[in-house]
């Protein structure tokens, strides 16, 4: 099993170009108004099933990275957050109407039968578009993205220095595999 860490999260936020000093705390949620976070627990969880749902099974660690990822994320943009919280309504309100059970309590091959019904696998990513396009682009492409910008999802992928990762003029004189 592959573990996501710490640096795959300051290197994911780093390829969205989102700042972090030092990395304290990266793995729980940002609060920087010192008051409550304004992703409610529930909200967080569904984050979590979505992203086990999407990421590749080999991959662990991922309740963690979502924590630091979209927690920095979120905390950066207070727009894109409203409308994160908005695609998570969604989702839970299709889930409800069609599994009788928020997203986040559905077994996992549920969740991915539920967003195939949906047509997220299908739909193009339109932030405005309609529910199932902004749930592809706000929730199924961002948690997409932070995984594979981060160096432990890139190579998942074969991509061994993702944006911003260092190594690269050592990885191209590399013949294929590494050899």
């Amino acid at each position: 099993m592959t573990e996501l860490d710490r640096r795959d999260v300051l290197k994911a936020l780093g390829a969205a170009g989102i700042a972090v000093g030092g990395g304290a705390a990266l793995l729980e949620w940002a609060d920087d108004d010192g008051g409550d976070s304004i992703v409610t627990d529930h909200e967080r969880r569904t984050l979590h099933a979505i992203a086990t749902t999407v990421y590749p099974s080999e991959v662990g660690g991922v309740e963690s990275f979502v924590d630091g990822y979209m927690s920095r994320r979120l905390a950066a943009d207070s727009e894109r957050a409203e409308r994160v919280l908005d695609a998570l309504s969604e989702l839970d309100s299709y889930a409800r109407e069609w599994e009788d059970a928020d997203f986040r309590e559905l077994e996992p091959a549920k969740r991915d039968e539920t967003l195939r019904a949906m047509g997220v696998a299908e739909a193009e990513p339109v932030p405005d578009g309609a529910p199932r396009e902004r749930v592809r682009y706000y929730l199924v492409n961002e948690l997409v993205y932070g995984l594979y910008t981060s160096p432990t999802g890139g190579e998942l992928v074969g991509i061994e220095n993702p944006q911003g990762y260092p190594g690269g003029t050592e990885s191209y004189r590399q013949p294929p595999g590494g050899e």
